[in-house]
């Protein structure tokens, strides 16, 4: 299925710099849904439900955090603001570390090292004592997950085939809401002094996660290196060995039945470093407008989130006196709406189209919160229609927010894929999830009515003009390869973007 034009004929391995063509791309993407599939999904896709269990937890349990008894000298403000911020910095640096990384080693060792980080943080989290120890392993925590959003999200799109990506992608960042319903859960019985003291409770929680990690660890051995970068890098025997191996279990899967021929051929000039600074020509001047939409997605949808979940628990036991211990079934509602929004809204991105969906949930999901704010500063909301207000607009803004990720992770060349995921992640979770916190926190926990309208007004603007920059810059990306879609700086005769 591949040849060797020049340099590295029968080697082996490859030799960077030879020419290659190749069908390993095209082969990846005519395959059928099959076994093999779900456990690429299982491997990678359900970390984000631990991401998920983290955040909504630690939201939850602030307020049992600043009592006294709980074994950490800590206010709620502390939690919800300073916290959860160096939380999300973590996240960002660590996204731009392992993003790096993970182009330059491999997807399948960096999911595997930024898993570990992520579990031996939680797990010192747990056995917190004082503050700073609290907010330096809640920084790794998010160290971790911002590497495992570079790695994962750019496996997982060069694993899954063409016409299944939008609604496969969607559906496994999505699942970050199953771990917050868990997490909504989880926090009640833990923060029930019945059933656990006041100190033990809240850690038994960070312990949990550690569990369900190792669980993910174990499964995740089980997941290969993508075939595309093993191309691109030199190793294109090993691509095809390891293609050839997948299209067998497949065959298997279907009953012995041939598998349709693949659309055609890439030929690269194999290569085994991209420097810096031509990956950041590529993503910021050669395809600029795709580096605008990026951005203005990520923004949009890291302010609408933290105008709502960062200051979750404080609207509703200030305004409606909802016990702190009773949150967590609100929670649940919302992360319920969240999950159901990828999950249903998901195959239209493949079949409707990106440019539309994306556009339409992004719009969608900013004037419902508008209209949220326009009827909580009036008084119309009880503390259940406010949960089913942000329900719904959340079921559109969950689909909006997972195609950016699904946008930022295949409209750029191969080569940069992992760093330019991790790039607007960055950018984007740092303009909205680092001030987003600070700012919302002191908004949404005043207790003034007006503040909390104002941060609502302010995430719904953001995400209506992310809506609007979709409708004109979002790139037709349905059921068309990744190298269709922007040509790998390898190829021998690039496209114009």
């Amino acid at each position: 299925m591949s040849t060797v034009e020049e340099k590295g004929r029968g080697e082996g391995r490859g030799q960077a710099g030879g020419r290659v063509t190749s069908a390993v791309p095209a082969r990846l993407d005519r395959l059928p849904w099959s076994r093999w599939h779900w456990t690429v999904v299982i491997g990678l896709g359900t970390v984000w439900i631990l991401d998920g269990l983290e955040v909504t937890i630690v939201g939850n349990i602030a307020g049992r955090l600043s009592e006294p008894g709980s074994g950490l000298p800590i206010t709620s403000a502390q939690v919800t603001g300073t916290a959860a911020a160096l939380y999300v910095a973590g996240a960002c640096v660590g996204a731009l570390f392992f993003g790096r990384l993970t182009d330059r080693f491999g997807r399948r060792k960096l999911f595997m090292v930024t898993l570990a980080v992520y579990l031996g943080a939680t797990a010192l989290t747990a056995v917190s004592f004082e503050p700073w120890w609290f907010f330096t392993f809640r920084f790794l925590t998010g160290f971790g997950i911002g590497g495992e959003y570079a790695a994962i999200n750019s496996a997982i799109d060069e694993l899954i085939p063409s016409q299944y990506r939008g609604r496969v992608d969607l559906i496994i960042n999505g699942s970050f809401w199953l771990g917050a319903i868990g997490g909504s859960l989880l926090s009640i019985v833990a923060l029930d002094t019945a059933l656990f003291p006041a100190n033990i409770g809240w850690r038994l929680t960070f312990a949990l996660g550690v569990v369900l990690g190792l669980v993910i660890l174990v499964v995740r051995r089980n997941v290969p290196e993508s075939p595309r970068w093993l191309l691109i890098h030199g190793r294109q025997e090993e691509a095809e060995q390891l293609v050839a191996s997948v299209e067998e279990r497949v065959r298997a899967d279907l009953g012995g039945r041939e598998l349709p021929p693949p659309a055609g051929e890439i030929t690269i000039h194999q290569r085994k470093t991209i420097g810096f600074l031509t990956i950041a020509r590529t993503v910021l001047a050669t395809y600029r407008k795709r580096a605008a939409l990026g951005l203005s997605l990520f923004i949009g949808q890291a302010f609408l989130y933290n105008a709502i979940t960062f200051g979750f628990g404080a609207i509703l036991t200030k305004f409606y006196d909802i016990p702190v211990g009773s949150t967590g079934y609100y929670f649940a509602v919302i992360a319920l709406g969240n999950f159901l929004g990828p999950l249903l809204l998901g195959k239209l991105f493949d079949t409707v189209g990106r440019r539309r969906m994306i556009s339409s949930t992004y719009l969608l999901s900013g004037l419902l919160l508008f209209g949220t704010a326009w009827l909580f500063g009036r008084g119309s909301l009880s503390a259940v229609t406010l949960t089913a207000c942000w329900c719904v607009a959340l079921f559109f803004a969950s689909a909006g927010a997972s195609s950016a990720y699904l946008t930022v992770s295949e409209i750029f060349p191969m080569e940069t894929r992992a760093m330019a995921i991790a790039f607007f992640y960055a950018i984007g979770t740092a303009a909205g999830g680092i001030s987003g916190p600070l700012v919302f926190a002191d908004l949404t926990q005043s207790g003034v009515v007006g503040d909390t309208v104002l941060a609502f007004q302010i995430g719904a603007g953001l995400m209506c003009a992310a809506g609007l920059v979709a409708a004109f810059l979002a790139v037709n990306a349905e059921r068309r390869s990744l190298e269709d879609i922007a040509p790998p700086l390898s190829t021998v005769a690039p496209a114009d973007s």
